[in-house]
C-alpha cells in the first residue's frame, strides 16, 4: 500500500530553511554516512515525489545548475510533481509534472505515479500540512541537526497533537537525530 510520507531535516527549533531559504546550516553539519545510507534505502521504497515551487527551484539552483546531472543521480527517473502557478524549468530527461490547486484535487494521481512504492514529499512545510488537511499523510521522518536559526521556514506549520502523532522509532545518525512518527487520521 502506497504511504505518503514526509522525510526532512530540520534544525533543534523547528526550521527547514533560514529565511532566505538556503539549506546552508543543514550542509555545515559534520558528515553523517549512516544518514546517506538510510536515505539511499529510503529512496529505493519511494515511487514519486512531491515539492512545492520554492523547493524545486532550491534544488534546480543549488544542484542541477551548479552540477547538471546531479537530479537524476538523486531523483533517478521517479516521477515528480511540483507544486506552483507557474512554468518552470526542467531538468534534461526528468519526469517533471506541474500541479496547482489543493493537493486533494492531484493527490490520487501522485499516488497512481508512485505505482505501489511510497510518495515522499520533499517539501516545504506548507505543502505538507496541506496533505496533513486531508489526512493523506502517513509518516513524518525528521532528522534533527544540532543546529539553532532565529527565525525561518518552519518544519510544518500545522497544528498536529500527540492524538495523531505516534513515535514510531528514534535512531542517532552521527549527529543528527532521526525521529519517525506515524501519522492518523484525524478522529
Amino acid at each position: 500500500m502506497t504511504r505518503i510520507v514526509y522525510n526532512t531535516a530540520t534544525t533543534l527549533n523547528g526550521f527547514l530553511a533560514d529565511d532566505a531559504d538556503s539549506l546552508a546550516w543543514l550542509f555545515a553539519v559534520p558528515g553523517a554516512p549512516e544518514a546517506e545510507d538510510d536515505f539511499a534505502r529510503f529512496l529505493d521504497g519511494v515511487g514519486a515525489f512531491v515539492m512545492g515551487a520554492t523547493t524545486y527551484e532550491w534544488v534546480w539552483a543549488n544542484d542541477e545548475e551548479e552540477n547538471p546531472g546531479s537530479w537524476a543521480a538523486t531523483y533517478g527517473s521517479r516521477p515528480c510533481f511540483v507544486v506552483t502557478h507557474r512554468q518552470l524549468r526542467t531538468p534534461e530527461g526528468a519526469d517533471v509534472t506541474f500541479v496547482q490547486g489543493p493537493a486533494a484535487d492531484w493527490v490520487e494521481t501522485v499516488i497512481e505515479a508512485a505505482a505501489g512504492k511510497d510518495v515522499w514529499i520533499v517539501g516545504g512545510g506548507d505543502l505538507v500540512g496541506q496533505f496533513a488537511d486531508i489526512d493523506r499523510l502517513d509518516e513524518v521522518r525528521v532528522s534533527v541537526a544540532p543546529a539553532v536559526l532565529p527565525s525561518g521556514r518552519p518544519l510544518l506549520p500545522r497544528r498536529l497533537e500527540s492524538d495523531r502523532l505516534h513515535l514510531e522509532q528514534v535512531q542517532q545518525k552521527g549527529q543528527l537525530a532521526e525521529l519517525v512518527y506515524r501519522v492518523s487520521p484525524r478522529g
